[in-house]
């Protein structure tokens, strides 16, 4: 997996766990960054360079290796390996390399902020945005539109991932929520880890799916075979727990719209766990094999715009965030509109591709277009 890949996943994993202590200096050609973690496992004890990745997914696990080789990782003291076992409580101390890029610089890129108070925001993100800086993307993120809108954020991760508490796609739209102080960061932060904010997503797939509501459990680790792939098994030993449910919202002839909420933070979840059942995201190259959505591809090549295209990305937008504020202790729901490319799609296939019809239709209650 590319640094390029890794900055922008679909969410967290949680089940290994650090306090991070970072000595940051932005500044190019400055000493090393020495970052203190102290492990807090709710796993069996993982190799260092699995950890660490974990912790620091801005850096690829090759790099992390070599570094570790280098002497640059130790635990409690003493110099690790590779294959050094992380145990809970352990501090890891790992320095690294100074930064290749000076710190994200404020850039007046429009932004759709769907709630903001002092303390956090609420932003729609457009599709082929990443969330922050990282290698091959050291401009035009939503980090730097963040620095131009917003005079404070949060430092706990960096400048390079500053008031940043989840991640999205870099081409899955919708609602991600932004810390601008360090303590909100914290405790929206623990609310994630505790599985206290409700997700939910919008997603077009291929195939009808028959139930109008199930859940996807399935483990999720990283492909053997393809560096930008997660994939499921349903073995003890492989990956991480992953939890997905969904609701059926429309179908077509060959289509479906559906809501998902995802209960764990796993790289890819919801793709992956589609796919596992069946059924993919449409316009995912990684996992269905296809780039974009043609009018042909629904209404038929003999239609006169039959090559215009109504998506070119994954099919897949962050609809609702719910979560309670953390210092006004009162409950925020946030809906992002669901952006236009994914309305000329399932207009398409509501004019081209009817089948029956989910408990909204056919007035779609899932807002507006953008």
């Amino acid at each position: 997996m590319t640094d390029s890949e890794i900055s922008d996943l679909d969410g967290l994993d949680d089940l290994l766990d650090g306090d991070v202590v970072e000595n940051s200096d932005t500044t190019v050609g400055a000493e090393p960054i020495e970052t203190t973690v102290v492990a807090k496992l709710r796993t069996d004890s993982p190799r260092v360079d699995l950890f660490l990745h974990g912790q620091l997914p801005e850096q690829s696990r090759s790099t992390l290796q070599r570094l570790i080789e280098s002497g640059s990782v130790t635990i409690n003291g003493k110099v690790a390996k590779c294959s050094t076992k992380v145990r809970h409580d352990d501090v890891i101390v790992y320095r690294k390399p100074p930064p290749s890029h000076p710190a994200p610089v404020p850039e007046e890129i429009p932004l759709e902020i769907l709630y903001q108070d002092e303390y956090l925001a609420v932003i729609n993100k457009p599709y082929n945005m990443v969330v922050h800086p990282a290698k091959g993307h050291w401009s035009g993120t939503l980090v730097n539109a963040l620095r131009f809108h917003f005079p404070h954020l949060s430092g706990i991760n960096g400048d390079y991932r500053a008031g940043i508490v989840h991640r999205l796609d870099r081409d899955t739209s919708g609602a991600i929520l932004i810390a601008k102080e360090e303590r909100t960061h914290k405790d929206l932060s623990m609310a994630f880890e505790k599985r206290k904010v409700f997700k939910e997503y919008i997603t077009i797939v291929g195939g009808i799916l028959d139930r109008d509501s199930d859940y996807v459990e399935a483990r999720i680790g990283m492909h053997p075979h393809d560096r930008l792939k997660m994939m499921t098994s349903m073995r003890e030993d492989f990956g991480k727990d992953a939890l997905s449910y969904y609701e059926v919202e429309e179908r077509y002839q060959g289509y479906t719209l559906v809501r998902v909420q995802p209960r764990t933070g796993r790289t890819h979840q919801i793709r992956v766990h589609l796919g596992h059942i069946g059924h993919h995201v449409l316009a995912d190259k990684n996992y269905s094999g296809r780039d974009k959505i043609t009018l042909g591809d629904i209404a038929g090549y003999e239609e006169p715009e039959a090559d215009t295209v109504l998506i070119f990305r994954q099919a897949l937008h962050a609809y609702r965030l719910r979560f309670t504020h953390p210092r006004r202790d009162e409950v925020i729901s946030i809906e992002a509109p669901i952006p236009n490319d994914m309305l000329q799609t399932m207009a398409a296939l509501r004019k081209y591709r009817p089948y029956r019809q989910g408990p909204f239709a056919p007035g779609l209650t899932l807002g507006n277009g953008r």
